[in-house]
């Protein structure tokens, strides 16, 4: 007996030990892997504290320099002083932050009606709908932008706000996802609001959305970035340098073959477009990660 309880001892001890070096190695995984990731943001945001001639050199530093002031008022303001200078940053973050919200908001709106008129209504072809709208998903932007583009012209749209965002507010991923989560929904909620005198639009309003919000959440922050992140569009569908968004502006700072490029004023301009994606994933945190993960509604 003393042997046997000596010999479940040491096992359990082996056992803690093997558990504490597989957590040490884990962590060491996930440390490199933030490394490799966060190593090229370092040295934009290292960059941009440091004059062009230093940058121009190919001789960044790993530690921050003398000229962040300068340069961050510089993108803010004017947007630099070369040759392929942009539109100052405070414009374009508007542009591009205005462009994101319309995106995201009207994806969301557009998507809950559509699973909701699918999965609680019943009329000819409501399958047939939903379908339709799942194969657009084989469809990316840059097949139909051609004949997008012609809509736009024809209905005078070009270089507004309007252009950039009407044509990418339908999303077939939101409405499926919201069309899997409503059919979750418990059938005796919707004959609790009917014997409580509810109708479609306070059904919709005081049951589905509540229920709706981590959901909700977590699509307003991916949808956001999709809309934060578009360029292909908004280079095709505008040129006037009042609706340029940072990412357009940023690729057009960039000059070709030998010019001299104001990288400082880049690298600033690119840590300021960095900055609203992020704040938006920081504040919505708790709702994104809830969104992704709950079961139990």
């Amino acid at each position: 007996m003393p042997a046997a309880g000596i010999d479940d001892a040491a096992l359990a001890a082996a056992t803690l030990r093997r558990q504490a070096w597989d957590r040490r190695l884990t962590h060491l995984w996930l440390i490199l892997g933030v490394l490799v990731f966060a190593f090229p943001v370092w040295i934009t945001l290292v960059g941009s504290t440091h004059d062009a001639s230093t940058i121009g050199r190919g001789d960044v530093p790993l530690l921050p320099g003398g000229q962040a002031i300068a340069n961050y008022t510089a993108a803010w303001t004017s947007g630099g002083e070369g040759r392929y200078r942009a539109s100052p940053a405070s414009l374009m973050l508007w542009n591009s932050a205005l462009m994101a919200l319309l995106i995201a908001v009207g994806k969301i709106t557009i998507s809950l009606l559509s699973a909701y008129a699918v999965v609680f209504f019943q009329f000819p072809g409501r399958m047939l709908a939903f379908w339709t709208i799942f194969l657009t998903l084989m469809l990316p932007v840059e097949v139909r932008i051609i004949p997008t583009y012609q809509v736009i012209v024809s209905l005078d749209l070009f270089n507004s706000m309007a252009g950039l965002t009407i044509p990418l507010i339908a999303s077939a991923t939101a409405t499926l996802l919201f069309r899997q989560f409503f059919l979750t929904i418990p059938d005796e909620y919707v004959e609790a609001a009917k014997i409580d005198g509810a109708g479609p639009v306070r059904f919709f309003r005081d049951i589905l959305l509540p229920l709706s919000v981590t959901n909700i959440a977590a699509l307003f922050v991916i949808l956001f970035i999709y809309g934060w992140n578009q360029y292909l569009w908004p280079l095709l569908v505008v040129n006037d340098r009042g609706l340029e968004t940072i990412v357009v502006g940023l690729a057009k700072m960039i000059g070709n073959g030998d010019a001299q490029n104001e990288w400082n004023i880049i690298m600033a301009m690119a840590v300021l477009a960095l900055l609203p994606p992020v704040l938006v994933v920081v504040v919505m945190q708790r709702w994104f990660i809830k969104g992704l993960t709950e079961t139990e509604k």
